[in-house]
């Protein structure tokens, strides 16, 4: 049954095909999450998300140690020639500032060692396609390098970074900024922070959450108007996408649901969406971001990071 909130299709191709969607960051669907489902349960998710218009995706896995996350890439490394559409794994941590932790497990946050940067490539045997990481942990610099040289996208994300900290980051070969103004220092007018020092380089693409509650509709056109052609639409949708309110599981943390609004368990933490993208979409036009620039958002742009 088609989504109350899904556009028709019509509005969203046109008299010509629009390009089919691309997402950068999503974490499962229909109860599955991507972290510790099986071989159909992550197909499952990924045909919930191709129903609603995406057509390429990256799964990405929360924080967990890294001998786990190392582990999951060795399966992950087995199912992706049996998913189409699914281009590779983002690895949201475990290399994140514990201050900005969002709905990631404390207990498996751990600096990018070299060792631990050489494990999760080696285990991924070249699925990792891109990694998120806060700039200022000990050993970011060479992280940033090694992934870079390695051919993975380094996101900059679940930060404490200033904008000098994060400017650096993004010269040093950085791309992507993770669902910009979520679990970082806000763009102040004196102290710009990650999204000031994203905005100020042309070759960064800023990721945005447009489900209404993660950033608001003014400032996600504020966004687009700053960053033409740099906007990424994410879903960041979790394993409750497609199923309603509820009790779930995201990585090693229990998820409430209400009103489709996912949050840590007895706290108001915001635990990734239950977005598709045909509703991000929809989300971003009614924000007042014109429909070509939020299609674009959603297709072009991130395809050509992935490129």
């Amino acid at each position: 049954m088609p989504s109350r909130n899904r556009l028709p299709v019509s509005d969203l191709t046109g008299p010509t095909p629009a390009p089919a969607f691309v997402d950068l960051h999503c974490h499962g669907a229909l109860g599955h999450g991507f972290d510790g489902a099986d071989v159909d349960g992550v197909r499952a998710a990924v045909d919930h998300h191709h129903a609603h218009g995406t057509e390429t995706m990256l799964v990405s896995l929360v924080s967990a140690p890294v001998e786990r996350v190392a582990r999951r890439l060795g399966e992950l490394a087995e199912m992706l020639p049996q998913l189409p559409g699914v281009a590779g794994v983002h690895l949201e941590g475990p290399f994140l500032a514990e201050g900005r932790r969002g709905a990631h497990d404390p207990a498996a946050l751990v600096a990018p060692t070299p060792e631990a940067v050489e494990r999760l490539l080696e285990a991924g045997r070249g699925i990792v396609r891109s990694v998120t990481l806060a700039p200022e942990l000990p050993g970011a610099r060479e992280a940033i390098d090694r992934f870079v040289a390695a051919g993975v996208i380094v996101a900059v994300g679940h930060t404490e970074a200033d904008y000098d900290t994060a400017a650096a980051a993004f010269d040093r070969g950085a791309r992507l900024l993770t669902h910009a103004f979520n679990a970082m220092p806000g763009l102040g007018h004196r102290a710009p922070g990650p999204v000031g020092a994203a905005l100020a380089r042309d070759h960064v693409v800023l990721e945005v959450i447009a489900d209404g509650v993660h950033v608001h509709p003014v400032v996600m056109r504020a966004l687009f108007d700053a960053a033409p052609d740099r906007v990424a639409l994410v879903t960041d949708a979790m394993s409750a996408t497609g199923l309603g309110d509820g009790a779930y599981r995201l990585g090693g943390l229990d998820v409430e649901v209400r009103d489709t609004r996912p949050v840590i368990a007895g706290t108001d933490t915001l635990a990734g969406s239950t977005l598709t993208m045909d509703r991000a979409i929809a989300s971003a036009v009614a924000a007042g971001v014109p429909e070509a620039a939020a299609r674009a958002a959603a297709s072009t742009v991130p395809a050509r990071l992935l490129s």
